[in-house]
């Protein structure tokens, strides 16, 4: 099959899944699986619970499978964890982006959970939404041992079909439910740190903008131990981590031959290129990657950073994106869609010499737009992100995806006074000590500082 990834044009990439590659990430998993139940032994002594996309979204013109590995893992995950699943595949399949975490919600709360794992902890706060907004109705739903939705009108069969083999496999469970509308009472939410009394930890990304969102996790689900999951990409698994509440992971040096470019030298005409057995600790490092796939020296354009060794193997965690992109909840928005989308809803709007930078807002899990237009853009600026979103999402793949399971919020524009991009250009080139001729304008600024809030003609909430 071929798994999908955001590209920096509006067709995603296409990355080949092998049989062989793929046994080596299900042995990478159980790896993962197995020491984490070494430290917490009840790991599997009630259901699991993880949320995947489906394995497979569409086909190629030649009829290969295109899909999600997450999709295809969770249904080839070794038994033991398999035959404990709160949430059947088929949830996964579902094409309403909220009738599907209102499912996966209504599944997991009906259930006793004792192992909890998500790449991005966004879906893990979006369970939690669902619990806050829906409490009464998946009580209720539990209690009559429904499913809680109907198929959406104009819902193709297959699609229908789903429901209804959904709906055969629940039955009533008034004790459950009672317990559910006990913890409503209480607390006017149905919170899983109420529900699931024997979950011992969360699994889970730590390192990057998904460490933040991790931090938030605490309050609904309890003070528990975080691990994380390891560095996962489409393109591969390149750590396995052993210790709660730390990003790093040993480098799985057994399943792919990696590269390493030092992050000050990636922009070199012939970068230094290192070896796993000679990185340094503390120093952050580009990644290459050459995987039984098919990938050679694959480029993946994310930034880790060393923290100590395990043995020999060095110990990695993510730190951010490299080169012109930016990711909150996965999403990996390139800089060329950014101005792509501006420009589009630009034109769209007439507006002329159009000048806009995108900031990631960690807290709220959204962008910050920044925005100035010949002649002022007028009060505009809430349709301008309104179409900048819009386009944005027809680029980006995955962006899309986020923004209709509402994992990442609507992009905040704010307008900047008249000649703000011509100030910060000067400013810019002042400090880098390159010439003016050398300087691109970045689309995407990592965070805000004093110079740029001094700007703001307009912020909107």
């Amino acid at each position: 099959m071929f798994a999908t990834t955001s590209g920096t044009t509006a067709e995603p990439k296409l990355i080949p899944v092998t049989a062989e590659w793929l046994r080596e990430l299900q042995r990478l998993t159980t790896l993962w699986l197995y020491r984490s139940q070494a430290d917490y032994p009840a790991l599997f002594s009630g259901k699991s619970v993880t949320v995947v996309s489906p394995a497979v979204e569409g086909r190629t013109a030649a009829g290969t499978p295109v899909g999600a590995v997450s999709g295809l893992t969770y249904q080839r995950t070794p038994w033991m964890v398999r035959r404990s699943y709160a949430l059947p595949y088929d949830v996964s399949e579902i094409n309403a982006y909220d009738d599907r975490y209102f499912v996966a919600t209504r599944l997991a709360f009906a259930a006793d959970v004792s192992m909890l794992a998500a790449p991005n902890p966004s879906t893990l706060l979006r369970l939690v939404d669902e619990g806050r907004e829906h409490g009464e109705r998946i009580v209720r739903a539990v209690h009559d041992g429904s499913l809680g939705v109907s198929p959406p009108t104009g819902a193709d069969p297959e699609q229908r079909s789903l429901y209804q083999r959904l709906e055969r496999t629940i039955r009533p469970d008034p004790h459950r439910a009672r317990l559910m509308d006990g913890c409503l009472e209480r607390h006017g939410a149905l919170l899983p740190r109420d529900l699931w009394p024997r979950l011992p930890m969360i699994g889970c990304w730590l390192g990057g903008a998904a460490g933040v969102q991790a931090e938030r996790l605490l309050e609904p689900y309890g003070p528990l131990p975080l691990r994380d999951v390891g560095f996962r990409a489409t393109e591969n698994t390149v750590t396995v981590p052993f210790e709660d509440g730390d990003a790093a992971g040993p480098l799985a040096v057994g399943t792919a031959f990696y590269e390493f470019v030092p992050e000050e030298d990636i922009d070199s005409e012939q970068p230094p290129v290192r070896l796993a057995h000679e990185l340094v600790d503390g120093e952050s490092y580009y990644i290459l990657m050459t995987t039984s796939s098919g990938l050679y020296r694959y480029d993946i354009n994310d930034i880790v950073e060393v923290r100590g060794f395990y043995q020999r193997a060095p110990r990695l965690a993510f730190v951010r994106k490299g080169r012109d992109m930016v990711s909150l909840t996965g999403e990996k928005l390139h800089s060329s869609q950014v101005g792509q989308a501006a420009e589009l809803a630009g034109c769209e709007l007439g507006l002329v010499d159009l000048q806009v930078q995108l900031i990631p807002d960690h807290d709220k899990v959204r962008y910050d737009l920044l925005v100035e237009c010949e002649g002022g853009i007028g009060g505009a600026e809430r349709e301008f992100a309104a179409a900048f979103d819009r386009h944005l999402a027809e680029i980006n793949i995955e962006y899309a995806q986020k923004r209709r399971s509402r994992r990442l919020g609507p992009p905040r524009p704010c307008a900047m006074r008249p000649g703000w991009a011509r100030r910060r250009r000067r400013l810019d080139v002042e400090e880098s000590g390159k010439r003016d001729a050398q300087y691109k304008w970045p689309m995407i600024r990592l965070q805000w500082d004093d110079a740029t809030r001094a700007e703001i003609a307009i912020e909107c909430r």
